[in-house]
């Protein structure tokens, strides 16, 4: 009970920015359509492990579809992953219907790349925006468990200017971990070789996963996911 009331507080006392402002996209008809296909299967219920982010994470749907019929499809998961999406933008999403009545075991977090790479955000404001994320899950969602996965480094070289912004935002969201109902697992080591030059193969444009990418994900984060739904 602590730690819920210590984080709703700081949901409130969250610094106001474009990061942490609900805003939505139905001016873009696809997106506007998957929400509310969302929203249904939702209202449908019987949904266990939520995945929740962006063009990775709706990534599932097509490169990493296969990784996802054989780990999750038996769980009753569900993707709602947003290609494009921002924090501001799952925030809204949060707000108009995807979780309401929802009783999943776990939800796992991917999210915040788009902000630094749009320029839209600092990593500072990213990072904002994935703790509001987190505390609006924690508030509405009070049985469910939280994996928040760091973001996955991007370009080519270590010192790439958004590899490091990447990994600031990271940093400033990593401490929401409690061990409790908030967990942490960064894997973004398994995407580069040892001097930081990023694995292509994984990553061919140097953002978005190839097959072999959502391979590596889904193994790196299964003894989690499996712990997390199982307690």
């Amino acid at each position: 009970m602590a730690i819920m009331l210590a984080l709703l507080c700081a949901a409130v006392l969250q610094p106001d920015h474009v990061a942490t402002r609900p805003v939505d996209r139905l001016g873009e008809g696809w997106w506007k359509e998957r929400h509310e296909r969302c929203v249904e299967q939702t209202k449908a219920g019987g949904i266990d492990l939520v995945f929740l982010g962006d063009s990775i994470t709706q990534g599932w749907e097509g490169g990493g579809k296969a990784t996802w019929d054989r780990l999750y499809a038996s769980r009753r998961a569900a993707n709602f992953g947003f290609s494009g999406d921002r924090t501001e933008h799952v925030l809204w999403r949060l707000a108009n219907g995807e979780i309401v009545g929802l009783d999943p075991k776990l939800v796992v977090i991917m999210i915040g790349t788009n902000n630094i790479g749009h320029g839209s955000s600092t990593p500072a404001q990213t990072a904002d925006g994935v703790r509001s994320i987190v505390a609006k899950l924690i508030a509405d969602l009070p049985k469910t468990k939280i994996l928040l996965l760091g973001i996955f480094p991007r370009e080519d070289r270590p010192d790439g200017p958004l590899r490091l912004k990447a990994a600031e935002a990271t940093a400033g969201f990593k401490d929401l971990a409690d061990g409790k109902r908030v967990f942490f697992q960064d894997i973004g080591h398994a995407f580069v070789y040892r001097d930081g030059s990023l694995r292509r193969f994984l990553m061919p444009d140097l953002l978005h996963l190839s097959p072999d990418g959502y391979e590596l994900w889904g193994k790196a984060i299964e003894p989690t996911v499996e712990r997390l739904m199982r307690s």
